[in-house]
């Protein structure tokens, strides 16, 4: 099996999550100048957005940096194509399976490293032909599955021959460590570096993420089947009521229309979707990526040994 690091050209065994609306080519030239794999977030954008950071992103490293595609997107197939006419390296692909479009994207050289849920999704996309496969557990921020990362990636690592990295619920070295011994070969990480100087969000998301306690962030839209972490505010309490109402989805859709991007450039407090992941409570401060990183990964052999069930 691969090195993690081989396989993605990195110095640490790290993918920067592709957190939409938030992992611009500001972030992914920052986590991939620290050391990490840094990721342009396509999300919703249409092709022409998503040129321009790769090729911002090109101009801020000269180290590997991917491009996180979400499949569901109306542009998704340009998307696909854009990378290839880019020369991106790596992909990583979310909210679809990328199996129509693995033929080109390997013809051209790109590894593809889909993210995924459950072990059956994993078998599927090993047998498409990913490279390696990112298991997320339930803790992760945004879109989530059911299973939690503990359950997860044990099963996962069993299930498939391909590299496993670790999503969900990793902020420290314990974090990595866990990941590790479940069967990871690498981890992927999004809410520590919400809390990051180059993080581009507005200063309340921020705040928002250094307040909360490990009980503050709750789960929007499990009644429509697509389920959302989110940090508790007005807002998502005032959905969670309307679900258990039964209200019609048109009344739910009101309330979160827009609200990532209210938290991400407004900072509303009170509307904003502010994604996040049930780790947050660990994070207490707003770090460079690279000191995020050095934290995670240096010394980590030392640190180790001091643990005794290891």
């Amino acid at each position: 099996m691969k090195n993690i690091n081989e396989l993605l050209g990195t110095k640490y065994p790290l993918i920067q999550g592709g957190m939409a609306n938030i992992a611009t080519a500001e972030l992914a030239s920052a986590v991939s100048n620290a050391g990490g794999l840094g990721l342009i977030g396509a999300g919703g954008y249409d092709v022409n957005w998503v040129r321009t950071e790769i090729r911002k992103c090109k101009a801020l490293t000269d180290q590997p940096f991917g491009v996180n595609i979400m499949l569901m997107s109306p542009h998704a197939k340009d998307i696909a194509q854009l990378v290839i006419d880019e020369g991106v390296k790596i992909v990583t692909t979310g909210a679809g399976s990328p199996g129509i479009y693995m033929d080109a994207w390997k013809q051209a050289g790109i590894k593809v490293i889909p993210v995924v849920p459950s072990v059956a999704l994993a078998i599927r996309m090993e047998r498409a032909g990913a490279d390696a496969v990112v298991a997320e557990g339930t803790e992760s921020g945004g879109h989530i599955g059911e299973l939690t990362t503990m359950a997860l990636i044990p099963q996962v690592s069993s299930a498939v021959s391909i590299p496993v990295i670790a999503a969900g619920g990793i902020a420290d070295q314990r974090g990595v460590l866990a990941a590790f011994a479940l069967g990871a070969k690498g981890v992927q990480v999004g809410t520590i570096l919400l809390a990051t100087k180059e993080c581009p969000i507005h200063e309340n998301y921020k705040k928002v993420i250094l307040e909360a306690k490990d009980t503050d962030t709750v789960v929007t839209g499990r009644n429509t089947g697509a389920p959302v972490r989110v940090i508790k505010n007005k807002m998502a309490v005032e959905y969670l009521r309307i679900a258990q109402l039964g209200l019609p989805l048109a009344e739910m859709e009101k309330l979160t229309l827009g609200s990532l991007r209210k938290a991400v450039f407004d900072g509303d407090i009170d509307n904003g979707s502010f994604m996040a992941g049930q780790i947050s409570g660990l994070i207490k401060e707003v770090k460079t990526v690279k000191e995020v990183l050095s934290d995670l990964f240096d010394h980590i052999d030392q640190y180790k040994a001091s643990l005794e069930v290891l």
